[in-house]
């Protein structure tokens, strides 16, 4: 969803105790709101969403986690993430033309375009605290963090791409209302498939996830698949799907 991103300048955390209060708030009241973790389905077609759907779709997309240090008895890793798959663009898209408006050859263009991304590559929404701010920079050569898509096949891989968004604005704030001051926010894509042409989330997988580990732990998000529903993965990658306007 890149012709939708946010700003790029994000600016230096506030002192460390207002830090931990505010992340804390935020992924106190963000879990509040999705106590649940829904199973998924990865079945592409049409959608019939309406603007007010999309917080009920960002819930099913979405996950977090916290990672603690008994040692320590502190929270060194804070994440939450929404995989950006092909019935969340839909939504997305539904909620942002209504929002802005959109003339319908806009809406068509939006949402074929996005659709279009979600067949090339796995892209999820993240935002993240660490136990140090710098700690929390997943683009930097020698991370404390390094992430991995993987699924319970054994399938595993490194991000294509890490973009951090510097300056989240309204858009992040609030389509993605974890975002906070106090989380550092990014867009990782992963490949959709291996040199060989085998997908990444096999279409066997019964859980796909975000894998987090460094020297200091290590975590990961789950999104369980609908078993009902492990054929459609098989579709993802392929080409014969169309989008159909708004």
């Amino acid at each position: 969803m890149s012709a939708i991103r946010g700003g790029r300048d994000m600016p230096l955390a506030v002192n460390m105790r207002s830090s931990i209060v505010g992340i804390a708030a935020v992924v106190s009241a963000f879990t509040l709101w999705a106590c649940s973790t829904p199973k998924v389905r990865l079945a592409e077609g049409p959608r019939e969403y309406v603007a007010q759907d999309y917080d009920r779709v960002l819930h099913r997309w979405t996950r977090s986690t916290e990672l603690l240090s008994m040692g320590e008895l502190d929270n060194v890793l804070s994440v939450t993430a929404t995989y950006e798959s092909w019935d969340f663009r839909w939504a997305y898209a539904v909620r942002y033309a209504e929002d802005y408006r959109l003339t319908i050859e806009q809406r068509k263009s939006l949402l074929e375009g996005s659709l279009a991304e979600s067949r090339r590559e796995h892209e999820f929404f993240i935002a993240l605290s660490a136990q140090k701010h710098k700690w929390g920079d997943l683009t930097r050569d020698n991370p404390a963090w390094i992430m991995r898509l993987i699924d319970d096949t054994g399938n595993e891989v490194a991000p294509r791409e890490i973009d951090e968004i510097r300056k989240p604005g309204a858009i992040e704030h609030t389509y993605f209302p974890y975002t906070s001051p106090w989380r550092r926010t990014f867009r990782v894509s992963f490949p959709i498939a291996f040199g060989d042409g085998r997908p990444t989330i096999s279409a066997q997988a019964k859980w796909f996830g975000l894998r987090f580990a460094g020297p200091q732990g290590n975590d990961q998000l789950v999104w369980q698949v609908d078993n009902h529903e492990s054929s459609d993965l098989a579709s993802i990658g392929s080409s014969h799907a169309v989008a159909t306007p708004l």
